[in-house]
C-alpha cells in the first residue's frame, strides 16, 4: 500500500507513534485488535481508539475494510502474513488453532441440502467432469482418483484456454461438473457454468465465498473456509469437504463401491510379483 496521507498537523506525538507504527505493519495491522496495538506501544487504549476518528475513519473495523481494499494482494505477502501470526516456536499449535477455525466456520455455514444434493447429483451422473485450477488441483486430483475407485466415469478438465471447449463439447445433461472456484469467478469457470447450464448438466462449486456470482450461476454451492483474501489460503477445510463427499458418494453406492476396491484388491494379488506396492 502506497504511505497513507496522514495529517500530520492534527497528529499529537503519541498519534505519530502510531501512525509511524501502522505505515511500517500495514499487513500485519489487519491480524492486530486495538488491546495489542496499544501494548506493543506503551499506549492506552484510549489513546488507539481515538485514534481512527482523527485520520477519518468511523472506528478501527473502518480503518481496516478501507485498507483491506488498497492493500496489494500477493502470495508473498499472503506467506508474510501467516509467518507473523505464528511464532516459530509454537508453530504446530498456532496453525492447528487456525485450521480448527476454519473447519468451525465451515460447518457454520454447513449446508446439508446442498451437501445432500451435491451426493444425488455425483452418484446419478453419467460422468463427472472436475475443474480444479491453481491451488484446487490436488483437490481435484483427490476426488479423481477416490471416486474413479467406486466405478464412476470421471472426466478431468483442462485448466485453462481453448482446451476446455474440447471437454464442454461432450457435456450432455446427464452430467455434473464439478468446480473449485475460490475467491472470484473466472472466464473459464464462467464459460463452464454457462454452458452447463445451456445443455442441462448439473453444476457443482466448491468456493469460499458466501456471496458471489457462484450464487446465481451454479446450480449448488459448496462453502469451505480457507480464510480471508489476504491471508496465506489453507485447503484443510475444502479437503475435509472433500473426503465427506467421497464418502457420502461412497456410502450411497455401497455395494458398487465395495465390489469395486474387492476386484481392486483381486488385481493387486494376482499380480503383485510383476507390479509389486
Amino acid at each position: 500500500m502506497n504511505t497513507h496521507n496522514w495529517p500530520l498537523e492534527n497528529l499529537t506525538p503519541n498519534q505519530k507513534i502510531l501512525a509511524d507504527y501502522i505505515q511500517k505493519n500495514m499487513t500485519s495491522i489487519l491480524y492486530s485488535t486495538e488491546t495489542e496495538i496499544a501494548d506493543q506501544l506503551n499506549l492506552s487504549n484510549a489513546t488507539v481508539s481515538r485514534f481512527w476518528k482523527t485520520i477519518g475513519y468511523r472506528n478501527f473495523k473502518d480503518f481496516k475494510n478501507n485498507l483491506k481494499e488498497h492493500i496489494e494482494i500477493s502470495p508473498a505477502n499472503k506467506l508474510e502474513n501467516i509467518m507473523q501470526q505464528v511464532e516459530t516456536s509454537d508453530l504446530q499449535t498456532q496453525m492447528l488453532k487456525l485450521s480448527t477455525h476454519h473447519l468451525e466456520e465451515t460447518l457454520l455455514h454447513f449446508s446439508s441440502e446442498n451437501f445432500q444434493k451435491a451426493i444425488d447429483a455425483l452418484v446419478m451422473s453419467k460422468k463427472i467432469y472436475i475443474y480444479s485450477p491453481g491451488p484446487s488441483e490436488g483437490l481435484g486430483k483427490l476426488i479423481d482418483f477416490r471416486l474413479s475407485r467406486f466405478g464412476l466415469s470421471i472426466h478431468y478438465m483442462p485448466k485453462s484456454g481453448h482446451e476446455i471447449f474440447e471437454s464442454l463439447v461432450h457435456l450432455t445433461d446427464q452430467d455434473v461438473v464439478l468446480i473449485f472456484g475460490f475467491v472470484k469467478l473466472h472466464p473459464e469457470t464462467k464459460v463452464i457454468l454457462d454452458y452447463s447450464k445451456e445443455v442441462g448438466a448439473k453444476s457443482i462449486v466448491m468456493t469460499d465465498c458466501l456471496i458471489s456470482d457462484f450464487n446465481t450461476t451454479a446450480d449448488i454451492i459448496l462453502f469451505s473456509s480457507r480464510g480471508e483474501l489476504w491471508e496465506f489460503h489453507s485447503m484443510i477445510a475444502p479437503t475435509f469437504l472433500i473426503e465427506n463427499l467421497i464418502i457420502g458418494v461412497g456410502k450411497e453406492l455401497k455395494e458398487n463401491s465395495i465390489s469395486k476396491l474387492e476386484e481392486l484388491n483381486s488385481l493387486r494379488s494376482k499380480y503383485k510379483d510383476l507390479l509389486p506396492r
